[in-house]
């Protein structure tokens, strides 16, 4: 199925959050997530079911100062 991810169109068959998120190089990357603009806990991903078009983001915590 066709998902889009921070914009961009990627085909996964993953059929959940957490396992998308591990297609896509970040199972074990602390992340915030966002399905189709509303946020989902870490603890929810591998429950939360993914559909064709859903707009996923993903947000790596940066440092600076």
């Amino acid at each position: 199925m066709q998902i889009f991810v921070n914009g961009t169109p990627r085909q996964t068959t993953a059929t959940t959050l957490a396992a998308a998120l591990a297609d896509l190089g970040y199972a074990e990357a602390r992340v915030a997530t966002a399905v189709n603009e509303s946020f989902v806990p870490a603890a929810a991903r591998a429950s939360h079911p993914l559909a064709e078009g859903d707009r996923l983001e993903i947000l790596a915590p940066r440092q600076g100062g």
